[in-house]
């Protein structure tokens, strides 16, 4: 039985789809990734799964729990990682997972071994007992991943669980979510905007986009389904010059002209062929396709535009001046 089952899964706020017909499947053990920019249903999508929020139609299975009919079996068997910051900077960090056993009625004996087992493994053990206002984000970050793997849970929800981290304690992070998902065997789902975390963590990602799912596998399956290579061409290049090349999967002119990119299979073995149909060439540039490529193939946006007419906020402002 999947660690989580989720079937058409759907939530409206009114006659505004927020989350539009999902279905998931997510494995025992697995880290699974949902990638989308801020608004496309990732949190909303979380919430019904943790039972925060009610959905509007569909079925979701969590632990082989229903959401619906059993929210607080589906409550004792996840931890959640919240994308606000939700630990009491009043505390010190051992009385914030101290007071997290107690809301879970954990045994006093237990509790406390697994707060020392916790802390430990996020590497906090020796600022256990200072307040977490003194603590660096990355630090209350690694304290939140142990508050919610305390009571022992089977699934994780990590919600933008890096989000506002600089570079360095956001991968920092990434080594604490793989360690202790793995070495405890947690079903794990994390929901992100940052490309470069879908590919280092997740098992599985789904792309989701304006409340749907767009596409899903593996991180090299998506790559594979638009092209090894992209390669890019700075010069005079006709486009219509690769339109019955076999190898050349789609070609993209930028906005303004300066270059074109084609999506390729096998450069190395091409790339001579193609740049015998470039008239004048000022530069070659080849690289590996990236999920930013595969996002952009399948939505027809970068997954950081975010203020277009069919951006999240604007479909917001105009449901709102529509009211």
């Amino acid at each position: 039985m999947p660690s989580i089952e989720i079937k058409e899964l759907t939530k409206r706020f009114e006659d505004f789809t927020a989350v539009d017909k999902i279905s998931i499947s997510i494995a025992e053990g697995e880290i699974f990734g949902l990638l989308g920019p801020n608004g496309a249903g990732k949190t909303t999508t979380i919430s019904m799964l943790s039972t925060l929020i009610i959905p509007s139609s569909g079925k979701a299975f969590v632990a082989g729990h229903d959401v619906i009919k059993e929210p607080l079996k589906v409550r004792e068997n996840i931890g959640i990682v919240f994308q606000e910051p939700s630990v009491d900077d009043l505390l010190t960090g051992r009385e914030n997972l101290e007071l997290h056993a107690l809301l879970y009625g954990m045994d006093s004996k237990v509790a406390k071994e697994r707060i020392d087992e916790m802390l430990e493994l996020v590497e906090l053990t020796d600022r256990a007992d200072d307040l977490v206002r003194a603590y660096s984000g990355g630090m209350r970050r690694r304290l939140e991943i142990a508050r919610g793997l305390l009571h022992m849970p089977k699934i994780l929800f990590l919600d933008e669980p890096t989000l506002g981290l600089d570079p360095a304690s956001r991968r920092n992070i990434w080594k604490y979510i793989e360690k202790v998902t793995k070495e405890k065997n947690i079903t794990t789902i994390l929901t992100t905007h940052y490309l470069e975390e879908a590919d280092a963590l997740c098992d599985q990602i789904a792309i989701i986009d304006k409340g749907k799912i767009v596409i899903q596998g593996t991180s090299d399956q998506l790559k594979g389904t638009i092209g090894e290579d992209v390669v890019r061409i700075k010069g005079k290049v006709d486009k219509s010059k690769f339109e019955k090349m076999k190898c050349v999967k789609k070609v993209t002119f930028e906005k303004e002209g300066k270059h074109v990119d084609l999506v390729v299979e096998n450069a190395a073995k091409n790339l001579q062929k193609i740049l015998s149909y470039v008239g004048e060439i000022d530069s070659v540039e080849v690289r590996r396709v990236s999920l930013d490529d595969v996002f952009l193939h399948y939505t027809g946006h970068s997954i950081n535009e975010e203020n277009g007419k069919d951006s999240f906020f604007n479909r917001i402002a105009t449901y709102k001046t529509t009211r």
